[in-house]
């Protein structure tokens, strides 16, 4: 008889995680990476990579993340807050290309989930180092 499958080896749904992190200090940027890693520890999700993101005028990091996104086709993204995502523009725009690859934005604080429901995640309407 196999084993039960919490007696296995299984990974979880696979996630990347992005970080925005424009005028951050080092140790900053290692809590930030380090509270993804637990959301995703806490969740039984498997993190594929951060992604981050180091100058305001640029978004190379995020379309690698998209790049990353399309190829594996991951159950989602996590950011420790949604102002990761971005100015108030750039951050819809962002929420919508991830839609449109069908990622889940998933917010480690900043969003108020119901008391019934899983991960925090951004609502439609308004996410390895690269």
């Amino acid at each position: 008889m196999e084993p039960l499958t919490e007696q296995r080896n299984v990974t979880g749904p696979i996630v990347f995680g992005f970080l925005r992190l424009v005028g951050v200090s080092a140790s900053r940027q290692q809590a930030l990476a380090k509270t993804i890693i637990d959301y995703c520890r806490r969740h039984e999700l498997t993190l594929g990579g951060v992604y981050m993101e180091r100058c305001a005028a640029t978004s190379g990091a995020f379309v690698g993340m998209l790049d990353a996104v399309a190829a594996t086709r991951p159950y989602g993204v996590v950011f420790p807050a949604p102002s990761h995502l971005g100015p108030r523009a750039l951050a819809a725009d962002r929420r919508q290309r991830l839609r449109a690859a069908g990622a889940e934005i998933l917010l480690v604080r900043g969003a108020r989930p119901s008391p019934n429901s899983g991960p925090a995640s951004m609502p439609a309407s308004g996410s390895a180092t690269s």
